[in-house]
């Protein structure tokens, strides 16, 4: 090797060996897979805002430090607008015609529509079961109870009254004020719509009914930021229901599109498992029959992956509400959480989907200057909509002990952390805002 070639390189190697830069690779930037950099996120989220959610379980997640997604039944919340009803030709007319011609799949979605407003008691039970045959895909048989429930409705078999489904009568209790005050300590409220329907087996008119105007008593009582949850009842993944709700609720439960995303919904009994997406979430319903080891095994699977969501769903707390849970099980469930939580997220369902969002969609370039590093980082996602602060990882210079980070008039210190060699900080930044400017102190 030529002598001045020879000295360029044992120079490079003895600069690289002193100053400790060569691993660091200053300027480097990622944007960690979860919220600082944890290992896994966790929702707990609750269905149907039965009374017990709110005095029970919500004391006991604010102790924890837990925020919740509370997905709430509008139509019974005092002050609310819209109420359930039924939108289309009057009741009479659909009777008199279920006389002359039977069920078929043309008029079954209005004629299901039309079952819970009759005035009578009875109808609603033929309703749910048929929407449930229709989830499971069964049309026939959804036909077959409602030709059934209209014959006896021809027949005075019910008797008049009004009749509501369990979920809504176990959510009544709650004011949309009281709801306000827990949203403010930090907990997610969003649709399951009006009056908790199986949306499967309503027409048009009548499904956009219920998921439009839920969202509209939301947006007039929380905000638009409490807008952007829903979850169909029941878990419904109906290919014809999630058509509509996705352009109504930018994140559905039940079912999101994204291509990125594995999906294991409560229906499905599959472990997380190996994938080739980037994130997976893993949707767990606890109920009376679930072993809490189980429950507490679905959050070790979460820690010991690096790509997993943990969606938990809960009803009923304390003997109210479906499959109602005991209150010293919750606790012990939230403790062990608890003590995990160096290594799980624990945000609500918006913010976690946020978060995957918008890292999915975000740019980040970063500079080195004389002794700064600049990050920008920007998404091509609707700005007011997607707005958490995503967490940078940016290598530094070994020399740098601990970091300052400013964007904007907000400034945050992080201390570095040591690994392979070289050294790097986590630290909160918001897209498509000012330049971050790291800074050695």
């Amino acid at each position: 090797m030529h002598l001045a070639m020879r000295n360029l390189l044992l120079l490079f190697i003895t600069g690289c060996f002193i100053a400790n830069l060569c691993n660091a690779q200053p300027a480097k930037t990622e944007i960690t897979r979860w919220q600082d950099d944890k290992k896994g996120a966790v929702s707990i989220t609750w269905d149907d805002g039965s009374i017990n959610q709110f005095k029970v379980a919500l004391p006991m997640l604010n102790r924890y430090k837990f925020p919740a997604t509370f997905f709430i039944i509008t139509g019974q919340i005092p002050g609310s607008q819209y109420q359930g009803k039924f939108i289309g030709r009057p009741v009479k007319e659909i009777i008199k015609e279920t006389a002359t011609i039977p069920t078929n799949k043309d008029n079954l979605f209005e004629r299901a529509s039309a079952a819970s407003y009759l005035g009578l008691v009875g109808p609603m039970d033929y309703y749910y079961n048929a929407g449930s045959a229709v989830d499971a895909g069964k049309t026939d048989k959804a036909i077959k109870l409602i030709d059934e429930l209209y014959s006896k409705v021809r027949n005075g078999q019910f008797k008049p009254g009004v009749q509501h489904n369990p979920e809504y009568m176990d959510a009544h209790g709650t004011t949309w004020g009281q709801i306000r005050t827990f949203a403010a300590q930090g907990h997610e409220f969003a649709s399951h719509m009006i009056t908790h329907p199986r949306l499967a087996i309503l027409d048009e008119v009548n499904m956009k009914y219920e998921m439009e105007k839920s969202r509209l008593d939301i947006l007039a009582h929380l905000g638009a930021k409490y807008t952007f949850s829903g979850e169909g009842p029941f878990g419904t993944e109906n290919e014809r229901v999630m058509q509509y709700a996705y352009k109504v609720y930018p994140a559905l439960r039940n079912r999101m599109p994204e291509p990125w995303l594995k999906e294991i919904t409560r229906s499905n009994s599959s472990n997380p498992g190996n994938t080739d997406k980037e994130y997976i979430q893993f949707q767990r319903g606890a109920t009376t029959k679930t072993p809490l080891p189980m429950m507490k095994a679905w959050v070790d699977t979460t820690v010991n992956k690096n790509n997993t969501w943990l969606v938990l769903t809960i009803h009923g707390v304390e003997g109210i509400g479906w499959e109602a849970l005991p209150r010293q099980e919750l606790d012990d469930y939230f403790s062990y959480i608890k003590a995990r939580e160096q290594n799980l997220w624990v945000a609500t369902f918006g913010n976690v989907t946020r978060y995957m969002r918008e890292r999915q969609a975000a740019k980040v370039q970063t500079k080195q200057g004389k002794g700064l590093i600049t990050v920008n980082l920007s998404h091509t996602l609707d700005k007011g909509m997607y707005n958490l602060p995503l967490t940078l990882k940016t290598n530094v210079p070994v020399t740098w002990k601990t970091v300052k980070a400013t964007q904007g008039k907000k400034s945050q210190v992080v201390k570095v952390i040591s690994a392979d060699g070289g050294a790097y900080v986590l630290y909160h930044a918001y897209p498509n805002s000012a330049p971050v400017i790291l800074t050695g102190i």
